[in-house]
C-alpha cells in the first residue's frame, strides 16, 4: 500500500521526536503490505480502528494518533492528521 505522504510524518517527527521510530516504522509496514480489507489490516495492527471512513492508528505506545483515509481497491493511504492523544480526545478532527 502506498502512503501519501510521508513529509507528513517527517514534519511531525520534527516537533515530537519520540514519535519518529514508530511512525516510520509503521510507514513501512503499510508500504511492504498489501491490505485488501480492514480485516486484513487488523491482523497486522492490532490496534487500530474505524471511525467512520478514517481509520485510526495508535502510535508510539498510544501516545499519538494517527488518522488516515484508506483506499483498499486503489492500495492508497492517505494520511490526515497526526494528533497527540490529547488533541485526539478533543475530538476537532472529527470535522
Amino acid at each position: 500500500m502506498r502512503v501519501i505522504t510521508n513529509r507528513r510524518l517527517l514534519e511531525f517527527s520534527a516537533t515530537h521526536h519520540d514519535a519518529s521510530g514508530s511512525l516510520q516504522a509503521w510507514r513501512k509496514a503499510m508500504e511492504s503490505t498489501g491490505f485488501s480489507s480492514f480485516a486484513e489490516l487488523r491482523e497486522v495492527f492490532r490496534s487500530v480502528d474505524k471511525v467512520g471512513e478514517l481509520h485510526v492508528f495508535n502510535i508510539a505506545g498510544n501516545k499519538y494518533r494517527l488518522i488516515t483515509f484508506l483506499h483498499f481497491d486503489r492500495q492508497l493511504c492517505y494520511i490526515k492528521q497526526i494528533l497527540t492523544h490529547t488533541e485526539y480526545d478533543k475530538g476537532a478532527w472529527k470535522k
